[in-house]
């Protein structure tokens, strides 16, 4: 039985995350990490802390949906001493606290992805061979959360342009973040990441490709975070036989 930590055990995912452990056969919850207390049960065997390195110690794999400073600590901590395969959902970090999940993928198997959801994955496929065919579209994302979301645009909007970038053989400067400001016709080479926010909409992406007369688009909306937790759950059942490198939820499904 793999014995899985979940940091972040509080928040909106992590939540999910530990109910459906205690109805898998193959994981169990093992250690949570926790600064304050929470406001559900756990079993009895489970190991709650707010020391890294006993958390870590405490399990085989670590599912993480916390807050970009909260894994930054974990990371580093992991490098140190406690080298440890990692899932990590955690979106809005910048450049230091990616430049760590490099390093400790060196040391461990670390699988990061913004969007943990099977149809996601399967969407960067779709969008991958949508924006090497139809070369004279032009590309447009969309996407929409819930008012409480942080960071904007969306980890996966992001990844998400730039896998049709990729597909185009486009530098990432050719992503714009919105219009403000600008002015000019629209470039052939542009793909714009355009963010809303309200309510309390899990997910929603519409990838665009338009032309004159005709455009497609791909959407992807998630009613709740669920997907995003089974994928994690996939994601670590997959990982803990993996050596140290970096991977995506599309490695753990086998779709590259």
């Amino acid at each position: 039985m793999c014995k899985v930590g979940v940091f972040g055990a509080g928040g909106r995912v992590g939540k999910i995350i530990v109910d459906l452990l205690t109805q898998d056969d193959n994981l169990v919850l093992a250690s949570v990490f926790v600064r304050k207390s929470l406001d559900f049960s756990l079993p009895p065997s489970t190991l709650i802390t707010n020391d890294y390195g006993i958390f870590l110690n405490g399990c085989d794999v670590v599912i993480d949906f916390s807050l970009p400073e909260a894994t930054a600590t974990l990371l580093e901590t992991a490098i140190e001493s406690h080298p440890k395969p990692l899932v990590i959902g955690t979106t809005g970090f910048d450049d230091y606290q990616m430049n760590l999940l490099q390093v400790a993928s060196t040391k461990m198997p670390v699988l990061y992805d913004s969007n943990m959801s099977f149809g996601v994955a399967v969407l960067h496929e779709v969008i991958r061979q949508a924006a090497k065919t139809l070369k004279e579209f032009d590309i447009e994302i969309v996407e929409m959360h819930h008012k409480h979301k942080r960071d904007a645009p969306s980890g996966t909007s992001l990844a998400l342009a730039q896998t049709c970038a990729e597909a185009r053989n486009l530098s990432l400067e050719n992503i714009l973040y919105g219009r403000e400001g600008k002015t000019g016709e629209r470039t052939k080479d542009e793909i714009a990441v355009l963010a809303m926010r309200g309510g309390d909409i899990a997910g929603r992406h519409t990838v665009g490709f338009y032309n004159e007369g005709e455009f497609l688009e791909f959407n992807h909306t998630a009613t709740s975070r669920i997907p995003f937790a089974k994928g994690a759950l996939k994601a670590a059942a997959w990982i803990v036989n993996q050596k140290e490198g970096y991977y995506s939820i599309r490695d753990a499904l086998e779709l590259e």
